[in-house]
Parts: structure tokens; C-alpha cells; sequence
């Protein structure tokens, strides 16, 4: 684990108060240059006035209380609404003069010339090969692979376990799930769902759904299995 001054840290607001909040926050705070001062969600959600003993603000008057010009900013949100949520609350953020940040796990391997683009979530044991890139507001959660000169577009998210083979790109918005593996040189079109599992062997268009489905229940309960 990477060790880090907190003297010299750089202060951030993370915007959202949920699971991805909460996993943002011990991320930043134990493995990278940013120290988390606050958290803030729309007025109509705010129900608490605390979050991992800091405060809570309403976004609609977030830059009254952190100033843009000395915090940067963070939005924490899933992919709801196929990514559009969290791609409208960056904008919202930008809007009010912040720095969005990411954060690149120190244990994910990436290559001299890689570019992190703002509001970025790239968790640990993900491989991104040389002459990939990857576009902002995106979130790469555990152990992907991402193949040479692939492209990941902007506000894409990648779930645990994906394989992108060489030469793929990967739609503005789209959602890939879990254990996907994707051919070398096929495109994902733009806002797209590849479900749990799906082998994806060529060109998907535009808001496209590749569901497989998921394993049949065996009609055997498992104390008449004799094997086990």
C-alpha cells in the first residue's frame, strides 16, 4: 500500500453517500494524493448531515461551502440510466468551475504515455496495454483486461473480470458486465448493455443488449446429489 503525506494531500468533495461513495473514499484516502473533506448529494436526497464522520452538503450550494478554486471533486455514482447519471452530475460539477479527479490504483498496471482523464475509477489488478486509452468518466472496477490499442470511451462503465481483446472499442456510455469477453477489433456501439458472462464476437450497434442467459436451476435439490 502506497504511503502518502497528509500535509500535503489535495482536498476533495465526493458527490453520492452510497456503496461507491463509501468504496471512493477508502480508496482515495489509503492509496493516493487526495484527502476526502466532504461528500454532497442533490437537496432532494439529503437525509443525513454526516458520511464517514464528515459532512454532508447539499450540491445545490456545495461551492458556497468548498470553494472550486481550493477543492477538486469527485462524483461517485453508478451506472444508472446506462452511465447518464453520473455523466450529467460531472457536468453539473464542471459547471460550477470544479477539477474533477480520478483515481488509478497504485496496483493496476498501465504503461509510460497512459492518459488519466477526469473523473476516472480504476480499481486494482486492472491491465491496460500500451496504445489503449480510456475516456473520462469512466469506471474500470476490478481485474480487466484491457487489450492494445483498444478504446474505451467516455462515461463507460466496466464491472470485474472483463477481457477486451486488442483493437475493441467500447461505446460512449455503455455497460459491460461481468466475466464479458469481447474479440479482438469489434466495436461496441455507443450506450450499449453486454450482461454477466456474454461472448461478444462481433460489431454491436448503437444501444444494443447482449444478454445470455444465466445457468438453469437443476430440478434436483442437492441432498439427492450422491456425489457430494
Amino acid at each position: 500500500m502506497m504511503a502518502h503525506d497528509r500535509s500535503k494531500k489535495h482536498r476533495i468533495v465526493v458527490f453520492g453517500i452510497g456503496e461507491i461513495a463509501e468504496l471512493a473514499d477508502f480508496y482515495f484516502t489509503h492509496d493516493s494524493e487526495y484527502e476526502v473533506v466532504a461528500f454532497t448529494v442533490d437537496s432532494a436526497f439529503l437525509k443525513q448531515t454526516e458520511f464517514r464522520g464528515r459532512p454532508v452538503v447539499a450540491f445545490e450550494r456545495v461551492d458556497e461551502e468548498f470553494a472550486p478554486q481550493e477543492f477538486g471533486f469527485f462524483v461517485a455514482v453508478s451506472y444508472a440510466r446506462i452511465n447518464a447519471v453520473r455523466a450529467e452530475k460531472v457536468a453539473a460539477a464542471r459547471a460550477k468551475g470544479y477539477r474533477l479527479v480520478s483515481y488509478l490504483s497504485s496496483r493496476a498496471t498501465v504503461f509510460p504515455d497512459f492518459q488519466l482523464r477526469e473523473n476516472c475509477l480504476i480499481l486494482e489488478n486492472n491491465t491496460i496495454q500500451p496504445f489503449a486509452t480510456v475516456g473520462a468518466n469512466a469506471t474500470l472496477w476490478s481485474g480487466n483486461h484491457i487489450g492494445h490499442h483498444s478504446r474505451i470511451e467516455d462515461d463507460v462503465f466496466l464491472a470485474s473480470h472483463v477481457v477486451v481483446s486488442g483493437g475493441v472499442t467500447i461505446g460512449q456510455g455503455s455497460f459491460v458486465g461481468v466475466n464479458v469477453t469481447i474479440r479482438d477489433h469489434v466495436t461496441i456501439g455507443k450506450k450499449c448493455v453486454l450482461g454477466a458472462g456474454a461472448l461478444v464476437l462481433e460489431d454491436q450497434p448503437d444501444l444494443a443488449v447482449v444478454a445470455p442467459r444465466g445457468s438453469e436451476r437443476s430440478p434436483v435439490p442437492s441432498t439427492r446429489l450422491r456425489s457430494l
